[in-house]
């Protein structure tokens, strides 16, 4: 089934050109289906990027979706257009009193700055709080699921020494039988791309969480709340094939300290095409969390 976006969004083109099934808001209007409603309250600086990016993921599912997206009102974008986001994003003020299936919080590039210091924060904590009663499930990505942890459960960030910052082994723990982490290998790769890290022992010492996935190398990967409301992912499964390379072009380009990044140009050159090697857990993940997840445990009626 397809996913539902506005006929003029950017991210259609380029979805379309790669056979992903995407309905224009005129086609659904036809339709007598109750398709799930997600919410994404997208954080990155390059806004239309992270949309194709997670768009393409929620598509590859037989549920249909209808997707809406979320901009803070109290930070001003400076690399996306307000034309942009006045045409396909609402405000706070304009769904707080709306129920969604599910929600995605996105990362954003501000893991080094404490979280009360963050010129959002204080939405971002009004919208946290307000999914508890609003959204069947909230899944977040990297800073989000840093800045959820801390909220919901008190657990803080911390620096790296150096930053987690390639395409990395993972597993799921032992004795895991969580739909979430449904059919994946015994090891299966994420990328990471974050100057900051979340303490293993303080999340599975919490009475209400639980880890899913973790890597040797890249640390806590996956962790659910035991009511299976919130999920949290440390990475960026979404991330496309040249992410990476372009977020190491950007540093060099600054003069910036980055190393390359680990296990993903080939032969640790910058020069070759990166191999992708995470796409099929990237659209697993967030098959497994449409279905299980929203469409399994929310309401019929909203």
């Amino acid at each position: 089934m397809p996913i539902k976006i506005p006929d003029a969004l950017p991210a259609r083109k380029i979805l379309e050109g790669e056979n992903v099934f995407v309905m224009s808001e005129s086609r659904a209007h036809h339709q007598d289906i109750r398709a799930l409603r997600i919410l994404i309250l997208n954080l990155m600086p390059v806004k239309v990027t992270t949309e194709t990016q997670i768009l393409r993921n929620l598509s590859n599912s037989p549920l249909q979706v209808d997707v809406e997206f979320l901009m803070t009102s109290t930070h001003v974008s400076k690399n996306t257009s307000n034309e942009h986001l006045s045409t396909f994003y609402k405000s706070f003020a304009e769904v707080r009193n709306q129920k969604y299936d599910g929600m995605i919080i996105t990362g954003a590039p501000v893991e080094q700055i404490p979280f009360e210091e963050v010129d959002y924060w204080n939405e971002l904590v009004e919208i946290m709080e307000w999914t508890k009663s609003n959204v069947t499930n909230t899944f977040h990505i990297c800073w989000g699921a840093q800045a959820g942890l801390y909220y919901h459960y008190g657990i803080d960030k911390h620096p790296l020494l150096q930053k987690m910052f390639g395409v990395f082994d993972h597993h799921v723990v032992d004795d895991c039988n969580e739909p979430l982490v449904r059919g994946f290998d015994d090891v299966f790769k994420a990328p990471h791309s974050r100057h900051t890290g979340v303490s293993r022992e303080q999340i599975a010492s919490h009475p209400d969480l639980m880890i899913l996935a973790e890597s040797d190398e890249a640390g806590v990967y996956i962790v659910a709340s035991k009511d299976r409301k919130q999920i949290f992912v440390t990475g960026h499964s979404e991330y496309d094939r040249d992410t990476l390379a372009g977020e190491y072009a950007r540093d060099v380009a600054k003069g910036l300290p980055i190393q390359v990044p680990a296990n993903y140009f080939p032969d640790d050159d910058p020069t070759k095409t990166p191999v992708v090697s995470w796409r099929s857990h990237a659209h697993l993940i967030y098959s497994n969390w449409l279905n299980y997840y929203v469409y399994q445990a929310t309401p019929y009626e909203l």
